[in-house]
């Protein structure tokens, strides 16, 4: 039961970083549309570190779709489906690496880099059209950069998290 009320927690978190991000002109900074900053990969994150794979689908699916219906539409959910079902399949994969191969930033980078893949793969798809892949170098170098900034919060946010009792209670929960 708390593990439903801490997913339901984090689903509302990932969707109120969502619509925060939305406020930030990151095209000021980068003029390349179709970039944001990934806070909501945050939430996927901890998830999946401290919840387990399931949990962190289930945020993943709920936050996509709710984004979706208050912000997007159906078009911006088969994109963001696409991309955030990747990256967690990816983060999963490089997790099984955790602590021998890849650290938190390198697993979310590869989160990020993932993302970026699969909203080019459902855009060629939905285009009829394999040019569009020559724009994913730049969608997967600010991806990187991105996916880097995201580690780095959740890198401080794992390390205060672990001094809380809530984290030992989530650990026998998972």
């Amino acid at each position: 039961m708390r593990k439903i009320a801490f997913n339901g927690l984090l689903t509302s978190l990932a969707i109120v970083l969502s619509l925060l991000e939305r406020f930030i002109p990151v095209s000021l900074i980068v003029p390349f549309p179709g970039i944001k900053l990934g806070f909501a990969n945050i939430v996927t994150m901890f998830a999946l570190f401290y919840l387990g794979f399931s949990s962190a689908l289930t945020i993943t699916v709920l936050r996509c779709v709710l984004a979706s219906f208050f912000f997007g539409g159906m078009s911006s959910l088969i994109y963001s489906l696409a991309g955030a079902l990747l990256a967690l399949i990816t983060m999963t994969l490089l997790k099984t690496g955790y602590d021998k191969l890849f650290s938190i930033t390198g697993i979310s980078m590869g989160g990020a880099a993932a993302h970026n893949t699969g909203q080019i793969m459902i855009a060629s798809l939905m285009m009829k059209n394999a040019a569009i892949f020559a724009y994913l170098p730049v969608l997967l170098f600010a991806g990187i950069a991105t996916g880097f900034l995201t580690a780095f919060v959740s890198v401080h946010l794992f390390s205060n998290f672990e001094k809380t009792t809530l984290a030992e209670l989530l650990k026998r929960t998972a």
